[in-house]
């Protein structure tokens, strides 16, 4: 390769050497050429190694890292330290893209160099299939859950003033994390019209962690980012009621509990005046 890539994809892979090819497959259809792809072995224990040999050897724009197992965030951070792209595309072993993506990303982003993060439409496919309907983007929504997915692309430079993904979370949220540090309220996000990204569902994708653990990662990220909410939101409290990641953070507040304390003999008084 004779001139730097301008996109970096870095693909993180940890025993999904079954569906490796078809992500990497899509890279290749790409319609834009200046591209190079890093594939991250997180540790595998299949044939991740070999598959990627083999696109190495096909396509001098496929590269080889391998890592022990650290985690998705860890083989993210360490694909993206290495790319020479001025903009990254995160894409999962298991996800695909369509073959316009990078063409209409990087016109998009010529067009108007203010863009921040660019992101597109999305289907599932694999056990579920349809487009994956997802909330339009405004920063306050992003405070109360994420609607971008993993295959977002960004500057380089923008990933090194965040100091990557947060190699802490595991097991989910860590892309909505790393959004609420890359982005600012004033920035610009663009979500192409058409659908660029495929989501694949199989049957991993349908457990689900459990009350506890899902609550604990939203408090995790809220207290991490606790000033973004406060300076941002002049009323926090009324996004605590919107929100239930805010309200178990409300509910085990002082004036919570007081007020709790102070309005159940009232309700109850009210109810018995109601049933005479």
């Amino acid at each position: 390769m004779n001139n730097p890539p301008l996109i970096s994809v870095a693909v993180p892979c940890y025993n999904q050497a079954q569906y490796l090819p078809e992500a990497l497959d899509s890279v290749l259809a790409q319609t834009y050429s200046n591209w190079e792809c890093i594939i991250v072995n997180d540790g595998s224990t299949d044939s991740t190694e070999e598959i990627a040999a083999n696109y190495c050897a096909k396509d001098e724009r496929f590269k080889y890292l391998k890592k022990e197992n650290g985690g998705l965030s860890s083989a993210r951070n360490a694909g993206i330290h290495i790319a020479l792209g001025e903009f990254i595309l995160p894409l999962d072993a298991d996800d695909k893209i369509s073959p316009y993506y990078l063409e209409k990303a990087m016109d998009k982003m010529k067009e108007n160099p203010q863009i921040r993060l660019i992101y597109c439409k999305a289907e599932r496919f694999g056990l579920m299939k349809g487009e994956w309907y997802l909330d339009e983007y405004s920063y306050r929504r992003l405070l109360v859950k994420n609607m971008i997915f993993c295959s977002s692309i960004f500057r380089k430079s923008d990933f090194d003033n965040t100091l990557g993904y947060d190699e802490l979370m595991i097991g989910g949220y860590e892309d909505w994390e790393f959004l609420l540090r890359l982005l600012n309220p004033d920035d610009v996000v663009h979500r192409l019209n058409e659908v660029h990204f495929f989501y694949r569902i199989k049957k991993a994708s349908a457990i689900h962690n459990d009350d506890r653990n899902e609550r604990d990662k939203k408090l995790y990220i809220y207290q991490k980012h606790i000033n973004k909410y406060l300076n941002y939101l002049p009323d926090p409290i009324s996004l605590a009621l919107e929100n239930e990641m805010l309200k178990d953070v409300y509910k085990n507040s002082f004036d919570y509990k007081l007020g709790h304390i102070v309005l159940n003999p009232l309700r109850r008084l009210k109810n018995l005046i109601k049933s005479r």
